[in-house]
C-alpha cells in the first residue's frame, strides 16, 4: 500500500471529483483523475489504483439509474468497447501516455467546436440524430481503447451521445452503464499486464470509502440541474478539458 502522505493529499480530492463526475456531472472531468495521480505516482500506476474504485462508482451509479438507460446505445455501444479493449491492450507497450492525451484532446476540442458552429449542428439542435450501429461500433471503440489507456473514456462516448439530445437523466444512465461494462472488461488485461498489483489493490481499498461520498453530490446534482443548462456545461468541459489534454501531450504544461 503506498504510504506517502502527499500522495492522499491528491488522491483524496481527486477521487472525490471523480465520484462527482461518475455522478452524472460533467462526466468529463473524470479525464483528471489519472492526470492528477500522475503527479504523484507513474501513470500506469495511477490507472491501476483507480481501476477498482471506478468500478465501485460504477456499482453505485448503475443501481441509482438501472431504470432509465437507453438500451439500443448500450447494445450498439458495449460490442466496440470489447474492440478497443483488446486493441489497446496488445498495443499498450507500443503507445505513450501523451500520444493518448494528444488523440483524446484533438477528439474532444472538435467536435466541441462542431457542436457549437456548424450547420449539421444546428440541424441537430431541432431535431437530435438517432443512434445508428455504425456509429455505435466507432465510438464506443474509441472509448473503450482510450478508457484502456488513461481513463479518457468520456469524450469518444459524449461526441456520439451528445447530439442525441436525450433527457438529462436517460444520457447520465446510459453513459454510466457503459462504463460500467467497460470498465469490467478492462479487469482481466490490467491483471495480465501486472499492473494491478497488491500494492495498488490495497491503496484502492484505503480509498474507496471516498467514491459513494463525490457519487452523492452527483446524483443531487443531476436531479436538480435544467436539461439545457447541463448541455451547455458538458459541451464547454469536454472543450476546456479537450484543451488541457492537447497541452499536456504536446509538452505544454
Amino acid at each position: 500500500m503506498i504510504t506517502d502522505p502527499w500522495f492522499y493529499a491528491i488522491a483524496v480530492p481527486t477521487i472525490i471529483l471523480i465520484g462527482i463526475s461518475k455522478g452524472g456531472v460533467a462526466g468529463g472531468l473524470g479525464l483528471l483523475g489519472v492526470p492528477l495521480l500522475a503527479m504523484v505516482v507513474p501513470p500506469l500506476e495511477a490507472a491501476a489504483i483507480l481501476l477498482p474504485l471506478l468500478i465501485v462508482m460504477d456499482i453505485h451509479g448503475v443501481w441509482e439509474y438501472r431504470r432509465d438507460f437507453d438500451a439500443t446505445n448500450i447494445r450498439q455501444m458495449v460490442p466496440g468497447a470489447v474492440i478497443g479493449t483488446i486493441v489497446a491492450a496488445a498495443t499498450a507497450h507500443a503507445v505513450t501516455d501523451n500520444d493518448v492525451r494528444l488523440m483524446v484532446g484533438l477528439i474532444s476540442v472538435l467536435f466541441a467546436l462542431n457542436a457549437w458552429f456548424s450547420a449539421v449542428s444546428r440541424l441537430a439542435a431541432r431535431a437530435s440524430r438517432r443512434p445508428t450501429l455504425g456509429r455505435g461500433l466507432f465510438w464506443g471503440a474509441m472509448a473503450g481503447y482510450t478508457s484502456f489507456l488513461a481513463h479518457a473514456g468520456a469524450p469518444p462516448a459524449q461526441v456520439h451521445l451528445l447530439p442525441q439530445r436525450m433527457a438529462t437523466r436517460t444520457y447520465v444512465a446510459t453513459t454510466v452503464v457503459f462504463f460500467f461494462v467497460t470498465n469490467a472488461i478492462k479487469v482481466p488485461p490490467y491483471l495480465m499486464l501486472g499492473t494491478l498489483d497488491r500494492t495498488t489493490l490495497l491503496t484502492s481499498l484505503v480509498l474507496s470509502p471516498l467514491a459513494p461520498i463525490g457519487m452523492k453530490i452527483g446524483f443531487w446534482t443531476v436531479k436538480a440541474m435544467p436539461s439545457a443548462a447541463f448541455y451547455r456545461l458538458a459541451w464547454w468541459l469536454v472543450f476546456v478539458i479537450g484543451l488541457k489534454l492537447l497541452a499536456d501531450g504536446l509538452g505544454l504544461t
